[in-house]
């Protein structure tokens, strides 16, 4: 018995559907390319819908910039009130101080070495003009260096506890910063206090 293969379709069907399928396929690819590039155009240059986002998150960030120079402001008011009150205290106090003085800078206020006033802004950096306002008048200090020490360890406590809350909201460079110097505030209220036990 001889059997016969089934028909074919015709060839030149076959090639007709190929070559649309062929046109559907890049002009999908087309819109979907181009589409891509406008929506990224728009990312990049911040006009896009999200561009007002954008600008209340970077004033948002600088209102926790801002704060956190107030507060490292205020926590070298109390060192120095503290180290001119009790001088005998000064090895103890100076070291924490210095690294205060850095984290004060690195929130954009530059402060004098040693000095017992508020620090200013650096030129060109952008931080608030309420973060350069002097502050009220020095911290009162207690005449008893125990409870002086005490009383800077709960303020290092307080300003630690300020920044890790701030962090949750902050972008990601200015959280990193925010959790590692609340982190250094908690490690001098500890030496503070290890400094009250060895006394």
């Amino acid at each position: 018995m001889i059997t016969t293969a089934a028909p074919t379709e015709d060839p030149g069907k076959s090639h007709v559907h190929n070559v649309a399928l062929t046109r559907r396929r890049t002009l999908l690819a087309g819109s979907v390319l181009g589409g891509t590039a406008l929506l990224l155009t728009g990312c990049s240059d911040g006009s896009g819908p999200g561009g007002g986002r954008q600008d209340a998150d970077a004033a948002a960030d600088e209102r926790l910039r801002a704060q956190a120079a107030r507060d490292s402001s205020a926590l070298l008011a109390r060192y120095d009130a503290t180290l001119a009150a009790h001088p005998g205290l000064g090895e103890r106090l100076r070291p924490l101080r210095a690294e205060v003085a850095r984290h004060a800078a690195a929130f954009g206020v530059s402060p004098a070495p040693g000095a017992s006033g508020a620090p200013s802004a650096r030129p060109g950096t952008g931080a608030s003009p309420a973060a350069s306002s002097p502050g009220p008048s020095a911290p009162t200090v207690p005449p008893d260096e125990k409870q002086a020490r005490t009383d800077l360890a709960a303020a290092e406590r307080r300003t630690a506890d300020a920044r890790a809350t701030a962090l949750v909201s902050a972008a990601p460079e200015l959280a990193r910063l925010l959790a590692s110097v609340a982190a250094a505030g908690a490690a001098h209220a500890y030496l503070l206090t290890l400094a009250e036990d060895g006394a």
